[in-house]
């Protein structure tokens, strides 16, 4: 599963394990060779410039949606950039222009006011097919009223005068099957358009490198759509998760085992750790979900949990009450310095942590494939004072 030795690096600290990060690229790579897609990184979910001179040997490009992270694929990535924002800001958008080769619109309004000032951008419009099979209201982008993307009503048939590109993104870590059951709906709302274009992009959530995912479904999935539609001369796919899915963990202690009474009277004891949820894993209570814990289960039947003897929350560094997840049970007794170690906290993670409370963000590090002069770990980043003050 992993060679990473998890009592080197300091805690709290994310740890990406390179070899696995170059296992998931060669998957993608693979896709993208078999099936003439162009596949690249979106900087929204898997942002560790650190790693990019690997990334940059599989895949051409970065998806960026904001100026910040337009500059970052120029500077720490280089090649192409595609760009969507769902609203551009007026004092960012001649930067992104100049720096993206593809620029796609939120609405028909926006393409409207900028067209003018696309710097040599192929523009291109989202598209909102009303079709996604996203569970999680939260990261449906496709639920009645949505902001994003335009629907096939309110085009009316047509296309703008010189959009040269369509764009969407209906999926949330989903299967090729759900690609394919998705395409059905966008060609019958929108095939005629995609006659019209000649580029489409299929967003990210496709979970390409999870395990038992179909990518021989993919593959044929857009070897067939470029056949219905052979003026299409790119398909792009922009996976965030993909690209960091299982390649690295988040290392925490505990610093402290503090026990008080449930609504029964029975001892409930929690495990203060020195991470957060709140504000190092959100989307552990934004979902919610519950992060797997190395060494620890988290699917416990009600009888079993009553029955465990070493069973703890997992309590989180700030003040808020909600800073914890329930119920883990461990093969042993927690005590003071033992390690915690998340499973699959690289994408969608580091992206997203705060200084919520001024609690430090956890380090990062690279366990590099081969050892270097310092060994196999190599911290690339330690969080300290100044950067909580620079953000307040």
């Amino acid at each position: 599963m992993t060679t990473i030795d998890y009592a080197a690096p300091p805690s709290p600290c994310f740890v990406l394990d390179e070899a696995r990060l170059r296992a998931n690229l060669e998957r993608l790579a693979h896709v993208a060779s078999e099936s003439g897609a162009k596949i690249i990184c979106a900087l929204k979910g898997f942002a560790l410039y650190a790693s990019f001179p690997l990334v940059r040997a599989y895949l051409p490009g970065v998806t960026a949606s904001s100026l910040a992270e337009a500059l970052l694929g120029l500077e720490a990535f280089g090649g192409e950039i595609h760009a969507y924002c769902p609203a551009y800001i007026p004092a960012d958008f001649d930067a992104i222009a100049r720096l993206a080769s593809h620029l796609t619109f939120n609405s028909v309004g926006e393409y409207a006011r900028y067209r003018d000032r696309l710097a040599g951008a192929s523009p291109g419009l989202r598209i909102n097919p009303e079709y996604a099979e996203v569970e999680t209201a939260l990261y449906n982008p496709c639920v009645p009223g949505s902001r994003l993307g335009v629907t096939a009503g309110q085009l009316g048939g047509e296309l703008p005068e010189g959009v040269e590109g369509l764009h969407m993104h209906t999926l949330c870590e989903k299967g090729s099957d759900t690609l394919a059951r998705t395409l059905e709906r966008v060609e019958a709302k929108f095939g005629a358009l995609l006659d019209q274009v000649r580029w489409l992009n299929l967003g990210g959530g496709h979970a390409i490198t999870r395990e038992g995912y179909d990518t021989e479904l993919l593959i044929q999935q857009i070897r067939q759509l470029r056949q219905r539609h052979p003026q299409l001369e790119e398909i792009v796919l922009e996976p965030g998760s993909a690209v960091a899915w299982e390649t690295g963990e988040l290392i925490a202690t505990v610093l402290d085992v503090v026990e008080s009474p449930d609504a029964e009277g029975r001892p409930v004891r929690t495990a203060m750790l020195d991470v957060s949820f709140s504000a190092h894993m959100p989307d552990c209570l934004e979902m919610p979900y519950r992060p797997r814990v190395l060494g620890a289960r988290h699917d416990a039947s009600p009888e079993e949990l009553a029955a465990a003897p070493h069973r703890y929350h997992l309590g989180g560094q700030t003040c808020l009450a909600g800073d914890f997840m329930p119920d883990y049970l461990f093969e042993a007794p927690l005590r003071p310095g033992d390690r915690i170690v998340f499973w699959d906290m690289i994408h969608y993670t580091m992206v997203k942590t705060t200084t919520f409370n001024g609690v430090q963000l956890p380090s990062i590090a690279i366990w590099r494939e081969q050892p270097r002069a310092g060994g196999q770990l190599e911290v690339v980043k330690r969080f300290g004072y100044e950067d909580y003050k620079r953000r307040v």
